[in-house]
Parts: structure tokens; sequence; C-alpha cells
């Protein structure tokens, strides 16, 4: 009886898990290893940018994560369910 009203919390995790993972893989790889041209970590990708002085490619990876953040954040708003507010006597609920 509890699990189908823990659901919403569920799936809440799950995102959140999911991004989270996205966020420690990129460290996860740059602390295992930088292999030359073939795995490219997002803040080695963003430094290399910057170390050739292409600073618009630089500023264009963190926005792309910023992007893919609030992507995350607002399907897990819209996968969760909120109740409509109800007024009684002018205060809301």
């Amino acid at each position: 009886m509890a699990i189908p009203l823990a659901r919403p919390g569920y799936i809440s995790a799950a995102i959140l898990g999911f991004a989270h993972t996205v966020g420690e893989l990129g460290v996860v790889l740059m602390i295992g290893g930088n292999i030359s041209n073939e795995t490219r970590v997002i803040s080695i990708q963003i430094y290399d940018h910057v170390e050739a002085l292409e600073y618009g490619q630089a500023h264009t990876l963190p926005l792309l994560m910023v992007a893919f953040a609030f992507v995350v954040l607002a399907f897990l708003y819209g996968v969760q369910k909120h109740p409509k507010s109800k007024a009684v006597s002018g205060v809301v609920f």
C-alpha cells in the first residue's frame, strides 16, 4: 500500500540519480585516465579549448551542460503529479 504512494519519490530518485551519475562520470573518467583522442571528458575538453584560446567553444560546452540539467529537471517536474491547490475561505493550501 505504501509503494504506490511513494511512486513519485522513486521516479524523482531515479531521474536525479541519473543526472548525478552523468556529472560523476566525468570525474571518474578524469581520475581514471584521459586516453588521447579516445576518451574525452567535458572538463578536459573545456580546458583544452581555453588552452587553445578557443573561448567561444569553451563557453558553449558548459552552456550545453546547464541546458541538459534544466531539461532533466523540467522532465522531472513534468513527470510528477502536482495536486491542484484548494482554496478555503480565501486561504490557499
